[in-house]
């Protein structure tokens, strides 16, 4: 039976059998916010009461082995910059959608609500990086910054292995006309992430396989969980699922990778 009062999130295999490398795609379990962020909502840009969100994420920094100044997160802004850190932040968080380092016990993390948050590691170079890759963020080339700004460090983009987390599945993402025309613009190639939606003019768009194409594209072993932020209301927030009811704010929750000690 499992502990519902922590966090319990969703690994990677690949991941998981990396040595002094530790991650999580965290759940909504394990926490305490309530009402609409039921559960382990660590959205500092939520409304929820910010007492439960630094109480939460200090939940998921004690799971991944770290003090709370060392779960770092962004004030995400879906572009393709990659900031290179090697301390704590101080004052505002910086504006940008991946990190990287290879300094031990900073918790690199991601907040995501249906965007894809994406981990990456390089055992061997001991060089980690997370990655926010919504679609405008993979589409103008977050994916491949963050694997640039890792061989900075010394890493091999033969060696890194990425892992797409929860997001929100093609059977629940319908976009509009002119979202697959400007995909079909960049690259003809790109019609195979669209298939018809019921609503005429629409598509249903795969944000997933589209994500890990271009981390294989990139020359990575990249990989994905097929976990659906929409469809598990249980178990993710989903800012889709929350425009869909009408309702005021939505939770995030967290994705974190770290360099462990020793």
């Amino acid at each position: 039976m499992t502990d519902d009062s922590k966090p319990h999130p969703v690994r990677s295999t690949l991941l998981d059998a990396m040595a002094g490398i530790r991650h999580g795609y965290f759940t909504r379990k394990g926490g305490v916010s309530e009402g609409i962020y039921t559960g382990l909502n660590t959205g500092v840009g939520s409304s929820d009461d910010p007492y439960r969100v630094r109480e939460n994420r200090r939940r998921v920094a004690e799971w991944m082995g770290v003090g709370t100044p060392f779960l770092l997160s962004l004030y995400q802004i879906h572009s393709p910059d990659v900031l290179t850190v090697d301390a704590p932040f101080q004052g505002e968080r910086p504006k940008a959608d991946a990190m990287v380092t290879n300094r031990p016990g900073l918790a690199l993390g991601v907040s995501t609500a249906d965007c894809g948050p994406v981990l990456f590691a390089d055992p061997q170079a001991r060089v980690i990086g997370s990655a926010h890759a919504g679609w405008r963020g993979a589409f103008t080339g977050v994916l491949e910054n963050t694997i640039a700004a890792m061989e900075a460090l010394g890493a091999d983009r033969s060696r890194i292995v990425a892992v797409l987390g929860p997001s929100i599945g093609a059977g629940n993402y319908e976009v509009g006309p002119e979202f697959v025309e400007r995909f079909r613009a960049a690259d003809a190639a790109n019609g195979r992430y669209f298939s018809p939606s019921a609503r005429n003019g629409h598509a249903m768009f795969d944000l997933n396989r589209y994500t890990v194409d271009r981390l294989k594209a990139a020359g990575v072993q990249a990989n994905w969980l097929d976990r659906c932020t929409y469809a598990e209301e249980e178990l993710f927030f989903s800012y889709r699922r929350t425009t869909h009811r009408g309702e005021a704010d939505y939770g995030r929750q967290i994705s974190a990778i770290v360099l462990e000690n020793g």
